[in-house]
């Protein structure tokens, strides 16, 4: 203790508190990597893998073109050196929000802890604070709590108009049949800029960056850690993580609630978005928290929806599931690249829907009851699609994908998979699928039935479908379902549902080389919901077609928006000139970066929990 105080009465600077002692209690969104240089030499296999010289071709060639047409025209026009700023950050990054003080919404902080680059920090400040006045620009400076602030003016809409000089509208000057949009009138944005000591502060509010200087001293003000929604994650999650973010939802939930209804809306008698909200269950919602941490043997992650179970209602009531066996059965594949299990209640989730949907839109609510009660009466008036659909679903619902057939961006985007209802009587289910169907069918759709194994198998015949952009020769597709055992199998693909049904699995998935220990790292296969991915499979497959038909993907991208911003919408060459993915690696060079992966769910008396878990890949150091 006597040492650390010494050393940093040498450096000059005082030790910058973490964010939950530096910012305010009235915080309400904050994202944060504590320790910006420990978590950058934590970093997993990703990292190493977009740092590996097999990736430069494509790495440089991007960034080439992100520096020449993006950065350095942003960089003449306010007069920042973006690599200036790199390397800075050595302690806390973080980003937060903090509820206005005023009717005004400033609430934006940002704070860095720039270490033993304090002075590069300073210079860099004083340069663009010099190059701000030079390009005319205006900004004042203040004083908070003893220390300089400089405020740098300008309107909201300058980003978007340098964007314009960067990428302009191919669109512009075209007579367009629609009438332009009223465009919203620019606003005056002041950022407030300083530093105290080795931490560099960006804020909208005086008010705001004296409660952080305040408590970066010591003073006796009210922090985030004493905010009981954000303490509540703080051990579980926050204490250990390389990075984590929380959003105090109920904030933002009663801000809106509060947002009068406009006269018009009342007379049109228009939906009260606030009882939408209520009757959806999101008011319940208390915070969002999410949280990152790298270990030796690999990255976890955690997400918690807290919503106590007293103050349920609408959507989690729907998603809400029991603590049940989720493993992978025994009919599921050992080369399956993706699967998941959801052991959810269908039946009692079904009639939390109709319940919701009463009380947010009874208009569709009777849509959904006209339906439930006319489907299958015009071939047999007996039909009872509750008693025969609803009533005969189970709680189980798995599916899992294989790698697909062929390196193309549509079999990429379509691999074969099947879903699993699980369902107490499976054929009476299937039967009920049938009914169901065939009054929704298109007229040139047709149901066929045929014997196979000894099961029956239903097929419907899809509309076809043209290539990328309307190109190329239609392609049939079909949707069939059979009922096995204790599940109803549907899926596109015949050869897999075919598969399936002959069963004798030799090799299975739950037998997979690693996925126990994994799964342990995320509560087990037991809370009700759990996945799991082949990351080397699937990105092995992601990477060779990209490789392959990288072409192709550009004239896919060709129609986006953003694309004809960019000057790639009529030649996929332009395209290349920002992203070529031929210049990726064949995949067996960067295969080591890649492992498994595995995710569950599970509900708790305080809300939603998701977990997942990377284990780092075997031999990777």
């Amino acid at each position: 203790m006597i040492l650390t105080t010494i050393l940093l009465s040498l450096s000059g600077f005082a030790a910058v508190p973490p964010p939950d002692k530096l910012l305010p209690s009235d915080t309400f969104l904050v994202f944060t990597a504590p320790n910006w240089s420990a978590a950058k030499k934590a970093s997993g296999p990703m990292f190493q893998l977009w740092n590996d010289s097999a990736m430069k071709p494509f790495k440089e060639k991007f960034f080439a073109k992100f520096k020449s047409d993006l950065v350095e025209p942003f960089e003449r026009e306010f007069g920042i050196k973006v690599a200036d700023y790199t390397g800075l950050a050595q302690g806390q990054v973080t980003l937060a929000f903090v509820q206005p003080t005023d009717d005004e919404s400033k609430g934006l902080l940002f704070l860095m802890d720039t270490g033993d680059k304090a002075e590069a920090m300073k210079t860099n400040l004083a340069n663009l604070k010099k190059s701000w006045i030079d390009k005319g620009k205006q900004i004042k400076t203040d004083k908070i709590r003893d220390l300089e602030f400089t405020t740098f003016i300008f309107q909201s809409d300058e980003f978007s108009k340098t964007l314009d000089k960067v990428f302009p509208d191919p669109q512009e000057g075209f007579e367009k049949l629609d009438a332009p949009k009223e465009k919203k009138p620019a606003k005056r944005v002041e950022w407030l800029v300083g530093q105290s000591g080795s931490l560099f502060i960006l804020g909208e509010s005086a008010k705001q960056i004296e409660k952080v200087l305040a408590r970066a001293s010591g003073a006796n003000v009210p922090g985030l850690s004493e905010q009981a929604s954000f303490s509540t994650h703080y051990g579980p999650l926050f204490r250990t993580a390389d990075a984590y973010g929380w959003v105090n939802f109920k904030a933002i939930m009663d801000i809106v609630m509060k947002q009068p209804k406009d006269a018009e809306e009342k007379k049109r008698g228009a939906f009260d978005p606030a009882a939408m909200l209520k009757g959806f269950g999101l008011t319940a919602i208390q915070s969002l928290a999410f949280s990152l941490h790298n270990g030796p043997d690999g990255m976890s992650g955690n997400f918690v929806v807290n919503v106590p179970e007293s103050t349920r209602q609408g959507l989690f009531k729907i998603v809400s599931f029991p603590e049940k066996e989720a493993a992978p059965p025994p009919f599921v594949p050992a080369d399956a690249v993706k699967f998941s299990r959801w052991r959810l209640d269908i039946p009692q989730a079904w009639g939390s829907l109709e319940k919701t949907l009463a009380e947010v839109h009874p208009v569709l609510a009777g849509t959904v009851k006209l339906v439930m009660d006319s489907a299958g009466k015009d071939k047999d008036p007996n039909f009872d699609l509750r008693k025969n659909l609803i009533d005969n679903l189970g709680d189980d619902i798995i599916t899992y994908s294989k790698p697909p057939r062929n390196q193309t961006l549509a079999d990429l985007s379509s691999p074969p998979s099947l879903t699993l209802i699980g369902s107490p009587r499976p054929e009476p289910l299937a039967a009920s699928l049938k009914a169901l169907a065939s009054p929704l069918l298109p007229p040139q759709s047709k149901m066929k039935e045929r014997e196979f194994l000894g099961r029956k198998i239903y097929t419907v015949n899809l509309p076809s479908q043209s290539g990328p952009q309307g190109k190329g020769p239609k392609v049939d597709r079909s949707i069939s379902f059979a009922a096995t055992g204790a599940y109803v199998a549907i899926s596109t693909d015949t050869a897999m549902l075919e598969e399936f049904l002959r069963g004798n699995q030799e090799k299975q998935l739950r037998d997979f080389a690693g996925l126990a220990s994994a799964a342990d790292k995320v509560g087990g296969m037991g809370t009700g919901l759990f996945g799991f991915e082949n990351q080397k499979e699937t990105t092995r497959n992601a990477f060779e077609t990209l490789r392959k038909e990288s072409g192709t993907l550009a004239n896919l991208l060709a129609t986006s928006p953003w694309a004809g911003r960019l000057g790639v919408g009529d030649d996929q060459s332009k395209f290349k000139e920002w992203i070529d993915f031929s210049l990726l690696p064949p995949f067996d060079k960067i295969s080591k970066y890649f492992n498994v992966s595995v995710w569950s769910g599970a509900v708790k008396a305080d809300g939603l929990h998701f977990k997942f878990f990377n284990p780092n890949p075997p031999g990777l150091k």
